[in-house]
């Protein structure tokens, strides 16, 4: 058997995607497997929670049993387990936790309950130490839109967040409305590189200082969908980034400006974007700050990032370990 003490177990079941992973604590995957549901959730245009909740728990044992056969790791001499027990949908989060507390109970290893996006924040240092604090936080995904200031290793100060919807849940519904398919993100920035952004959406709470909405373009997208059926697809994708990426990174440049921060890291599953990327890089240069991208492969939601997220809680003794109930006492990200 390996040096199971110095691993941790990390599951994520938030939203649609399975994963089970072992991390170090300086962020090395030992092992991981990943089952995704889009195939499941393609007709609805989205994720359907009933139908996420029942894929969670069929896959969630093949996949752990994948992982410590790659591993050749006993589960009984693991150091901790870290599970995502918010948010998410309530009951994708509740197969994980349950499934983690089973095996927290039976192989009499330590539980915690991890915040999911402290774990997308912790994704920025699997495989390579990248972040250098203090630093500007972009977290960008399906569920979360938000600008966090990342004072020193343990503090987070959350800026703003989304008063409606999270920027990546419109690129997903912005595609159901153009029959683009499930997920929309990676097919919307595929077209948008062929399109030009002549159409000009509206840029909501643009003079907010850090808070976003996104519900309004969504609007605005579904009107000029319904009243232009001759619009190309290509302009309508490219208009509708140009209009998303203005709004993210105005607000990040308002951050960065105000607090001077050694790095700047995009985090979540919209980082995976190359426009997103890309626009980044501008920032950062101009900036001169380090940019922190996690690689791609980690960027969507997956239980490398729990387990590392779960050294901090380790660490700072975040929480108590005498029980399932104290383990999963919640906490800050």
């Amino acid at each position: 058997m390996g040096q199971s003490k110095e691993l941790v177990l990390g599951i994520e079941t938030s939203c649609d995607d399975t994963s089970v992973a072992l991390v170090n604590e300086k962020g090395l995957v030992i092992a991981e497997k990943t089952i995704t549901q889009h195939n499941i959730h393609a007709a609805f245009g989205g994720v359907f929670p009933e139908l996420a909740s029942r894929a969670h728990l069929h896959a969630l044992k093949p996949a752990l049993i994948e992982v410590l056969e790659k591993s050749k790791i006993d589960g009984k001499k693991l150091l901790a387990i870290g599970v995502t027990r918010g948010p998410g949908l309530i009951g994708s989060l509740l197969t994980g936790i349950n499934y983690a507390a089973g095996l927290s109970i039976g192989w009499n290893v330590p539980l915690y309950g991890i915040n999911h996006l402290r774990g997308h924040i912790r994704s920025v240092d699997l495989e390579e130490q990248r972040l250098e604090t203090p630093a500007i936080i972009l977290l960008v995904s399906g569920g979360h839109t938000l600008l966090a200031y990342h004072k020193n290793k343990n503090e987070i100060e959350l800026l703003g967040s989304t008063i409606d919807d999270s920027v990546g849940e419109v690129y997903d519904k912005v595609a159901r409305m153009m029959g683009l398919g499930f997920p929309g993100g990676p097919i919307i920035d595929k077209l948008a590189k062929q399109g030009e952004a002549i159409i000009q959406f509206p840029r909501p709470l643009l003079k907010d200082a850090y808070r976003f909405s996104f519900s309004g373009l969504k609007s605005a997208v579904a009107r000029y969908i319904d009243s232009t059926p001759q619009a190309k697809q290509e302009d309508i994708c490219a208009s509708f980034v140009e209009a998303c990426l203005e709004v993210l990174f105005i607000k990040s440049c308002r951050a960065l400006t105000a607090y001077k921060p050694k790095s700047f890291a995009i985090v979540g599953g919209v980082a995976a974007s190359m426009q997103v990327r890309e626009k980044a890089q501008h920032i950062a240069q101009k900036y001169n700050v380090n940019l922190c991208l996690p690689p791609l492969k980690w960027s969507t939601d997956n239980g490398a990032m729990i387990a590392l997220a779960t050294w901090d809680y380790i660490h700072n003794n975040w929480q108590q370990k005498h029980n399932v109930e104290t383990r999963l006492h919640i906490q800050e990200m």
